[in-house]
């Protein structure tokens, strides 16, 4: 039984869900937004939070965390470069989950996670 076991383990192997982990995270630093299901939605929020918290150190060793965890070279940089800055004054809640619609098909709520800095009104 999985009594007082946190976080959701989206039916996938420890290594496949950690690779949709860091693909979801990837993609939302890349365009600022990605559509999903809640469930995937609330377990990629606290891993982009903390990879955001790394890019507002700037230092040495978090850039090769973020690089470590990031799928491409590319979004690091935008990590460091425009993402992290807009974050400076900001003490945590990077991103937010909004209802995005159902899917064709199944029916199915989707949600859509965006950074609250780019879509700030």
């Amino acid at each position: 039984m999985r009594h007082l076991k946190s976080g959701s383990k989206l039916g996938r192997n420890p290594w496949h869900r950690r690779a949709t982990l860091r693909n979801l995270v990837t993609n939302l630093f890349e365009h600022g937004r990605i559509t999903t299901t809640l469930t995937r939605a609330k377990a990629a929020r606290p891993v982009a939070e903390k990879i955001i918290t790394l890019g507002k150190r700037d230092t040495l060793q978090s850039r090769r965390q973020a690089a470590s965890y990031l799928m491409t070279p590319a979004v690091t940089a935008k990590l460091f470069s425009e993402i992290a800055p807009k974050f400076a004054d900001r003490a945590g809640g990077y991103t937010r989950i909004v209802l995005a619609g159902v899917r064709v098909g199944e029916r199915r709520n989707r949600r859509s996670q965006q950074l609250t800095a780019v879509y700030r009104k």
